[in-house]
């Protein structure tokens, strides 16, 4: 099969992207209104930059309206969001963050997550997330417009936090995208030389 991505409807292309971009992990990504209200929302555009400095993107896309959605709006104001990394004991919370609801909905109290606090970002993280990276906007770019306008998202990691009975990476089993509505846990690994 071959597909020329102008011929092919707005769906079309995002069902064949999710259909190979697998598995794609998961940034379940805090932040806090200029208001003050929690917002959480799972981006599974979302990948390391690199190391040197410690830099992580996702790419929140705009709602059906052609908006930027919430995640995107207090990142851009405030320059601050906490990724909060995704297991089997917080999916089924995850999944519903990604419930559209009003800006003015604690999304935290929404989902049933308790958050704790953050050491350098104002923005809570998800307490009971085995992991979270601490982040400061290095930038965020618009690519596109209007509904499903894809956007990036660039953070800098200022702070790592890793619960303590996190033992080895054979122990992590995240969470990842793999189509549309399919999830995977990663339990399996194999080590090539």
């Amino acid at each position: 099969m071959e597909f020329d991505v102008e011929k092919l409807t707005l769906q079309e292309t995002y069902l064949r992207m999710v259909q190979l971009i697998t598995p794609r992990p998961i940034a379940w990504v805090s932040t806090l209104s200029v208001d003050g209200i929690a917002n959480l929302a799972p981006f599974s555009f979302f990948s390391g930059v690199g190391a040197n400095p410690p830099t992580v993107c996702f790419a929140p896309a705009n709602n059906a309206q052609g908006l930027p959605k919430d995640t995107l709006e207090n990142v851009r104001r405030t320059g601050q969001f906490v990724v909060n990394i995704v297991t089997e004991p917080v999916a089924q919370a995850m999944h519903r963050s990604s419930d559209e609801v009003g800006s003015e909905i604690d999304e935290f109290q929404h989902v049933g997550v308790q958050p704790a606090s953050s050491v350098k970002v104002k923005p809570p993280r998800v307490q009971s997330a085995i992991a979270a990276m601490e982040c400061t906007l290095h930038s965020a770019i618009a690519l596109g417009t209007g509904p499903a306008g894809a956007n990036l998202v660039i953070g800098n990691v200022v702070y790592i936090h890793i619960q303590d009975d996190f033992v080895d990476q054979k122990s992590l089993h995240t969470i990842a995208r793999v189509g549309r509505r399919e999830y995977t846990e990663v339990k399996e690994t194999f080590r090539m030389e």
